[in-house]
């Protein structure tokens, strides 16, 4: 935990490398951010939130704040990975029917970087409006690592196998 430092938000989706964003979280922290993980609702149930929450020194957010809740520090960068279909769909459009989605939808307008790290099959990655949600994205500004720049979408069916090599690096590489 770094309260001083610079604030990353790590935004984690319910895909298959969700259970292994502590390694995220430990080279955010190598590279000196102060990293605070928000889970998409579903995503819950893919990750260790005791384990983060120690980790990280702060409590793993999926819900808007109370009102008598203290108001966290902005973030200086944003990091969504692994991104799935829906959340980079929902981004796109502007959608924020939950709290990660919410952050999202504010970023641009505030000028906080956002580095997204996609994960999906080949199926739905090939669909028309993903593409153009990638696209949609890219033309705000929004850094989306897919393909040549980040990571492949791996075929149907192999999520298990793909989850394994997935590249927590480089979204940190480009912030």
């Amino acid at each position: 935990m770094n309260p001083d430092g610079k604030m990353l938000y790590v935004i984690v989706c319910a895909a298959g490398p969700a259970g292994e964003v502590g390694q995220l979280v430990d080279l955010a922290q190598a590279d000196g951010w102060d990293v605070h993980v928000i889970a998409t609702p579903a995503a819950l149930n893919f990750i260790n939130i005791e384990a983060l929450e120690a980790q990280t020194g702060h409590p793993v957010r999926s819900r808007y704040r109370k009102p008598t809740d203290p108001k966290p520090r902005r973030a200086d960068a944003i990091i969504v990975a692994p991104a799935t279909y829906n959340t980079i769909n929902k981004f796109a459009q502007g959608i924020a029917d939950t709290y990660a989605l919410g952050l999202l939808a504010e970023a641009p307008g505030l000028g906080i970087p956002v580095v997204i790290l996609p994960f999906a099959n080949s199926a739905l990655a090939g669909r028309a409006p993903f593409r153009r949600s990638i696209h949609q994205l890219r033309d705000e500004g929004i850094d989306v690592l897919l393909g040549s720049d980040g990571f492949d979408p791996h075929a149907s069916g192999t999520s298990d196998h793909s989850a394994s090599g997935f590249p927590w690096h480089l979204p940190l590489q480009r912030l």
